[in-house]
């Protein structure tokens, strides 16, 4: 059903679900799925590797889902029960709900799911809303956290007005303008042409959610007491990276920042860059 209107109708809904479920048949590593009760609605979660492992959870961005984790998630199964989840109001398998930015409400989200899968403790990994969501439960519980990782988070530093002005009228101009977006946000990282074009179809069938932007206070991020890996794409067309690492260097000085210069924002093949940073967390617990 579509309830929620978050997918263009129902044609467009069943397409990504199909080619959800193709994609899903190919995740690299062995993997179970669970259906997760939330106040939020059902959420759907893919965990893989070994159950008694510390546990990662990865939190994708927006207008996307779980499968965008599948060519780094082989690299931190071997260690770790990862549990890749489908943010509600997404173009996955959960709810249609889309929890307001503004309150407590991802954070309450994120602990039922946790909840639901009898997890205490986690390392999260989140990218661009991902990370916002890592952000909103890491600073509510940050007791729960053992290791937080960034990349190009929402939430630190504003949003360009210059992206929103080229991304608005671009839309309007079908295929050839969706691929100018995709390749706006990507920047010079070579993407996967099966992703592309799993993304091409969520960006004919899926309205993008348009939510006022929430910026943590300072105060907010102080609570991050957890060690924190900050990863930024400095050609980012969406985020002000500089803001983002200045702001991070001056609040949480002890936070691992990585700049990367002619990266955009959504950094892919990230694995081998973040696993010694969360493994040497998993030594230490």
């Amino acid at each position: 059903m579509n309830a929620a209107g978050i997918f263009r109708n129902a044609e467009g809904q069943e397409e990504i679900m199909r080619l959800y479920t193709q994609a899903l048949d190919h995740w690299p590593v062995p993997c179970a799925t669970h259906e997760v009760a939330t106040r939020q609605g059902a959420t759907f979660v893919i965990e893989s590797g070994p159950a008694s492992g510390p546990v990662l959870v990865l939190v994708h961005g927006a207008c996307s889902n779980a499968l965008s984790w599948m060519g780094d998630v082989a690299r931190y199964a071997g260690r770790f029960r990862v549990l890749a989840v489908d943010v509600p109001g997404e173009a996955g398998r959960s709810a249609p709900r889309r929890p307001s930015h503004q309150g407590p409400a991802f954070a309450d989200w994120l602990g039922d799911v946790l909840e639901g899968l009898g997890v205490i403790s986690v390392s999260l990994l989140g990218i661009s809303k991902g990370g916002f969501i890592s952000l909103k439960f890491a600073t509510a519980y940050p007791e729960r956290v053992e290791k937080l990782v960034l990349l190009t988070p929402a939430g630190i530093a504003p949003v360009r007005p210059s992206f929103l002005l080229r991304a608005i009228p671009l839309s309007l101009l079908g295929g050839w303008g969706r691929a100018r977006i995709n390749k706006v946000t990507f920047g010079r990282d070579e993407v996967d042409p099966g992703a592309v074009v799993f993304m091409d179809v969520i960006m004919r069938n899926f309205r993008p959610e348009v939510a006022k932007p929430y910026l943590f206070t300072d105060e907010e991020l102080r609570r991050l007491t957890m060690p924190v890996l900050l990863a930024v794409g400095m050609d980012d067309a969406l985020l002000d990276a500089p803001k983002m690492v200045a702001r991070t260097r001056a609040v949480l000085p002890a936070a691992h920042i990585r700049e990367l210069p002619g990266r955009g924002h959504v950094l892919v093949g990230m694995a081998d860059m973040i696993a010694p940073f969360l493994e040497g967390a998993a030594a230490a617990a």
